[in-house]
């Protein structure tokens, strides 16, 4: 897909768990060129299912580092091979799974420095490399290590206000500690750990990328207000590991130029920059074009909520990272496990399998479903920890059924009752200018976008965000050209497309859920009492 000769543009990449994706952008914001790499598909020979690892334990879950290699290589060649002008790329910067870590053994970074155009990429890193398989974000297997991290410093809730986070298995910091305990060798040949986001920006630069603020949050590491290592957190994990890690750096600066190898091997412009890389989810926020005060709600098989704060709450539930696009802010993260399937699983039983018999049923029934409310976790919920389904009356009697009209209702309210309440935990406020984008299946649906328009009390808008990573990764070049934190990233974005007003609030309906969401945190208080005792 070779494009039209100078079209000068920012590239945005994305090291998720399954593909490496790549998009162009050109000035007026357009995607003009995507390409991917599928692991499973396309490299066949590193035997991963879901781009993973699964160990016999059932909790270890790594992928080969030089399998992330070796698809940057392919792509790379097929862009080539297309006619990709390479001459007219300004800038780069990408996004990689959260929580994935890399580790460079002793004496990478002279390859790095040193690499010939002649050769790919992942033949000459082979043995770069302390751990050929890295822990990703699937990888439970750091209990432990929680534990003695949380009670170093005094807790989970003194953890979370330090770090933006309490202890969780798959954040860097613990999968760390595991790695010095159980292979010390490893470790002490290691000279440089880094995020899957920064050892791709480090492939570019040809030398150790720094760590970003962002992606750096999820790592139960880094002070969120002073954006620096936490020593208390570091000596718990691992000895010498600052230096390992090296110095954060705010999520736009521009870490360096391009490598002389991509100058030498694809016709990258010396002058190529390389803005710092983000994780997924930061870059994702870029991608929407989050501003203060907006949310994002992406209602797919698990339902996640990006907040944009100023002033964060950290709590035991929920994550707060460093804003991706304003050094000043933050944006909190909020996963609800029962999402989509949750919803497919009452249209089956309640709907005869139809997203219109669905819709029929909220089109019918009041706001506020006459005060009935419902718990609908299947599965062991994350926000709150929470299982079963739990139905109440307008007089707080638990109930064992509704009529399926009420039932359909009292789901939709509920999911988003508690992403309203769980979101405000967490210091984020609905201001006059919040604005509500909806992504992944069910934003589909208009009748579901209303009631959730309806509970938060602001419009819900819909916008096509198939490569949210990719393209907030692009954006994030431009605004790193910008010059970063002196310019604002609203600013540098404003020619993209904007997104489509799906639901706005209807007249009445803050008043009608006042009450309900107390009611409703209430009785999901009382559930938690019941089902795990009163609180220590």
């Amino acid at each position: 897909m070779a494009e039209p000769a100078g079209r000068r543009c920012c590239l945005g990449w994305d090291f998720s768990t399954q593909q490496v994706k790549v998009v162009a952008v050109d000035a007026e914001l357009n995607v003009f060129y995507e390409d991917s790499v599928h692991f499973d598909r396309d490299l066949q020979e590193f035997g991963t299912q879901g781009g993973v690892h699964v160990h016999e334990d059932g909790l270890t879950v790594t992928s080969p580092v030089l399998m992330w290699v070796q698809a940057l290589d392919i792509i790379l060649e097929k862009m080539k091979a297309s006619g990709f002008d390479f001459s007219q790329v300004l800038a780069l910067s990408g996004a990689g799974q959260q929580h994935g870590s890399v580790y460079w053994k002793a004496g990478a970074s002279q390859v790095l420095a040193s690499l010939s155009p002649d050769l790919l990429l992942h033949e000459q890193l082979q043995a770069c490399f302390s751990i050929s398989d890295c822990p990703v974000w699937m990888d439970s297997s750091t209990t432990a290590q929680c534990r003695q991290l949380e009670a170093t410093v005094g807790g989970a809730q003194a953890l979370s206000c330090l770090t933006g986070s309490r202890a969780y298995e798959r954040f860097t910091g613990n999968q760390i500690a595991k790695l010095y305990q159980q292979n010390p060798e490893a470790y002490s040949h290691t000279e440089r750990i880094s995020l899957v986001s920064s050892f791709a920006a480090s492939l570019f630069l040809g030398s150790h990328s720094p760590i970003d603020y962002s992606d750096g949050s999820g790592m139960n590491l880094l002070r969120i207000q002073d954006k620096v290592w936490s020593q208390a957190c570091l000596g718990a994990c691992a000895p010498h590991l600052e230096e390992k890690l090296g110095l954060p750096v705010p999520s736009c600066s521009v870490v360096g130029a391009i490598s002389s190898y991509f100058v030498q091997r694809y016709g990258f412009p010396p002058g190529c920059k390389v803005v710092a890389f983000t994780g997924d989810n930061p870059a994702s926020l870029a991608g929407m074009r989050l501003e203060e005060g907006d949310i994002a709600v992406s209602l797919g098989t698990s339902d996640t909520l990006f907040l944009w704060l100023q002033e964060p709450t950290p709590t035991l539930e929920g994550h707060i990272f460093c804003n991706p696009v304003d050094p000043q802010h933050y944006m909190a993260l909020l996963c609800f496990k029962n999402g989509s399937l949750m919803r497919e699983k009452i249209r089956d039983e309640l709907a005869s399998s139809s997203w219109s018999e669905f819709s029929k049923a909220l089109q019918s029934t009041e706001m506020g479903n006459c005060g009935n409310l419902g718990f609908y976790f299947d599965v062991m919920e994350i926000t709150p920890e929470i299982i079963g389904r739990h139905r109440f009356s307008a007089e707080n009697h638990e109930v064992s059924a509704f009529p399926w009209d009420v039932e359909i209702r009292a789901l939709i309210e509920g999911q988003f009752m508690a992403k309203k309440i769980h979101a405000e935990g967490l210091g984020y406020r609905v201001m006059p200018k919040t604005k509500i984008l909806a992504t992944g299946g069910a934003s589909h649906n208009r009748d579901i976008l209303q009631v959730l328009a309806d509970v938060f009390g602001t419009p819900v808008y819909v916008i096509d965000t198939a490569n949210s990573a990719c393209v907030g990764s692009a954006y994030r070049a431009f605004h790193g050209l910008a010059a970063g934190t002196d310019v604002p990233f609203s600013e540098v974005v404003k020619l993209a497309p904007n997104p489509r007003l799906a639901a706005a609030p209807t007249p009445g309906a803050s008043q009608v859920y006042e009450a309900l969401l107390q009611r409703y945190a209430m009785l999901e208080q009382r559930i938690l009492t019941q089902t795990r005792g009163p609180p220590e």
